[in-house]
């Protein structure tokens, strides 16, 4: 995702200083016109906005704190713009280390590799609104920006909106069990599903289901540390989420079984063979 944001704005005509923890994987990058940075604090040092997408709140806590971290080369009056799903905690942790002098969006992203390459993200913007009308020319060159409340709003805007994810899909894996179990042929069962609200994912859904074929777009270990996300900031709120913990089981063990690298709608391929 970070790449492919990266690229979208390259083409754009922004000027781009990019990093990686591989470096190899920012190489293409550099060689379309992005300036490549030995470390995280150089980067930043040579920028009016620094966004981050990384898989989880450890590594952005690697990219921006220590020596070399964003929080220690980015400039007075500098904005980070945080775009991963890291949680409102990773948010908060991440405002502490940059202090008062740094402008601070968390901008967290709807959306997968081929919307963050036509640039049809949606955004969620968490941050004061002179900073968003400031930095929403950027962000709409990726997207689609709503703002949605002060910082930390967008991290948890990205929980509510993810957890339609995991629950939609572990229902529609249910479903499909139920009717293999009740001796509905899987036609039957597609036909039935298409008369239900769970239609145009059943659809959307089915080659794969059929072929056994489940190609990354979001992979499902991403999608099982999302949803663990979600059930720990729930727990923090004093929130009940019966279906999200046990779509996020149902994930959990998916990836346990071997399928992380999948898409997450591979938890399909498990739900209908797993042990009651």
């Amino acid at each position: 995702m970070g790449s492919r944001i990266a690229r979208r704005l390259v083409e754009a005509g922004h000027e781009v200083v990019v990093w990686n923890r591989t470096a190899e994987k920012a190489a293409p990058l550099v060689e379309a016109g992005a300036v490549g940075a030995a470390t995280p604090a150089e980067a930043a040092a040579r920028a009016e906005a620094v966004l981050t997408m990384v898989a989880n709140p450890a590594a952005l806590r690697d990219v921006t704190e220590g020596e070399a971290g964003i929080a220690a080369g980015v400039g007075e009056g500098t904005t980070v713009i945080e775009m991963s799903t890291v949680g409102p905690e990773a948010v908060r942790r991440l405002a502490s280390a940059l202090g008062e002098r740094v402008g601070l969006l968390d901008a967290p992203v709807l959306g997968s590799r081929a919307e963050a390459e036509s640039g049809t993200l949606k955004i969620f913007v968490g941050g004061p609104p002179e900073l968003v009308e400031r930095w929403t020319p950027l962000l709409s060159v990726l997207g689609s920006p709503l703002h949605v409340g002060e910082v930390g709003a967008g991290a948890a805007a990205k929980l509510v909106a993810n957890t339609t994810l995991g629950g939609t899909i572990g229902l529609l894996g249910e479903a499909l069990a139920l009717g293999e179990g009740l001796g509905l042929s899987r036609e039957k069962t597609f036909e039935v599903l298409a008369a239900t609200p769970l239609a145009a994912q059943a659809e959307r859904r089915r080659e794969s289901i059929e072929s056994g074929e489940y190609p990354p777009r979001f992979a499902l270990y991403l999608a099982r540390k999302d949803a663990e996300l979600v059930v720990a900031a729930a727990r923090e709120a004093g929130v009940d989420l019966r279906l999200t913990e046990a779509a996020r089981t149902w994930l959990a063990e998916a990836e346990d079984a071997g399928l992380g690298d999948r898409d997450y709608s591979a938890v399909l391929a498990w739900i209908p063979g797993a042990e009651p």
